[in-house]
């Protein structure tokens, strides 16, 4: 049978701001190889909760943090 590989499911939470200045706890799941990439993952992806600072609109591109997975259930 084949062994299966390293790979993880990684939850990455944004750090953008709704209109009452708290997170949005939007997320994205994607998956690494922990063995090659050691270091916690941060991506500039776009949250379609976050406002922009500049134009006070819904949605804009925020930096995603890799953040702990949340428990199974079942």
């Amino acid at each position: 049978m084949a062994k299966k590989g390293a790979i993880v499911k990684v939850r990455l939470l944004s750090t953008g701001k709704n209109v009452k200045g708290n997170p949005t706890g939007f997320t994205y799941y994607i998956q690494k190889n922990p063995k090659n990439i050691t270091e916690k993952m941060s991506f500039r992806k776009y949250d379609p909760r976050a406002i922009n600072p500049e134009n006070g609109k819904l949605g804009c591109h925020v930096i995603f943090e890799e953040k702990k997975m949340p428990p199974h259930k079942k």
